[in-house]
């Protein structure tokens, strides 16, 4: 394919905090500088840290107007001088974590005359200026819905049980919040057999789908005692692994509580700015360990491509975590569906 600059295509742009995306026409001026690939977009999951972005829980954003999206699938159409990892017309996983290649600049668009920012990576557009290290080449036959969860959820999900926390053959292990990502936290503790493997949520249907996904034991939190539930699950001893996917700090409280001592408790979810947990200083003595998961310490290279095989061995169960596909026309449709809970993830269609 012959891309001929300058470059324009449709976009979701976030031009006002706590308001809806605007989609429009943004140009892309051309040409790439070194390390940068032009890549057709073809599905980008809303992950709930885009949702942060837009409500500006992490503070003030000093970039507006900008591009959001961070984990997706598309396929190559250009690349700048120095790109090594990726060709043109090669299928790929767009992911936020750093893979392979150069670290290369981010891009500058513009939108009616005026600049539109952007990262290293974005997906909610037709066409993405990708730093090359943020892309991994997949079969071309790979389902290229599945492929997009693979940029985030997946990996972050299936990563922090076997990358990070290293669970073993009969640990226990209790995930806090069955969205996209602690359902495939579920998934990768039922890969490596925890035992017990607890799901808490509010929501009904989430603990449903977790039961499905491999769960042995749900807690609904808003109607049971859970620290009491963790207990007695595991035999008053308390949960070796706990896995904190919710962003409330009252949620990462009770999970500190409910875990064993000694014990470790990983907090994916991102908390917002300025918040605040109280914790047992006795419990810490103890050798209870609290740690942030960065993106799951997925290696992209060597696990993007492992959890596609998983998946095609029947072994990870990502078509059922796809819950809504919207088309990028509707994407408040779809952040409006996240930030509301819905089940599993929602896809956004180019």
């Amino acid at each position: 394919m012959s891309i001929d600059y300058p470059l324009q295509f449709k976009a979701a742009i976030l031009e006002r905090i706590r308001a809806p995306l605007v989609v429009d026409q943004v140009t892309f001026e051309g040409p790439l500088q070194p390390g940068q690939v032009l890549v057709r977009i073809d599905y980008s999951g809303i992950c709930g840290k885009q949702i942060e972005e837009i409500q500006a829980s992490g503070g003030a954003d000093p970039y507006l107007p900008h591009l959001l999206g961070h984990e997706g699938s598309g396929v190559v159409v250009d690349i700048a001088p120095g790109v090594k990892t990726v060709a043109r017309s090669d299928r790929v996983v767009l992911h936020w974590v750093k893979g392979r290649g150069i670290d290369a600049d981010t891009p500058i668009y513009s939108r009616g005359g005026r600049r539109v920012n952007a990262g290293w990576i974005t997906t909610f557009n037709e066409y993405a200026v990708v730093s090359e290290n943020r892309l991994t080449v997949i079969p071309a036959d790979a389902d290229r819905k599945i492929a997009a969860l693979l940029g985030c959820a997946v990996t972050t999900g299936v990563g922090v049980v076997v990358n990070e926390a290293n669970v073993r053959p009969g640990q226990s292990l209790a995930v806090f919040g069955c969205g996209g990502v602690g359902l495939c936290s579920v998934q990768g503790g039922r890969l490596v057999n925890a035992d017990p493997l607890i799901a808490v949520d509010t929501n009904a249907e989430s603990l449903e789908m977790a039961r499905r996904f491999g769960a042995s034991h749900t807690i609904r939190a808003d109607t049971d005692d859970v620290f009491r539930e963790v207990k007695r699950i595991t035999g008053d001893l308390g949960a070796e692994v706990v896995i904190v996917t919710a962003p409330d700090p009252s949620v990462l409280e009770l999970a500190v509580r409910t875990a064993s001592l000694p014990g470790a408790v990983y907090l994916v979810a991102v908390p917002p700015a300025g918040g605040r947990v109280s914790l047992e200083s006795l419990a810490i003595h103890r050798q209870c360990v609290l740690t942030g998961s960065y993106g799951g310490g997925v290696v992209p290279d060597r696990d993007i491509c492992r959890y596609l095989r998983l998946h095609e061995q029947g072994r990870l169960q990502l078509e059922e975590l796809i819950s809504h596909t919207v088309s990028l026309d509707d994407i408040n449709e779809g952040i409006e569906r996240v930030r509301s809970g819905t089940i599993g993830r929602c896809l956004v269609r180019m």
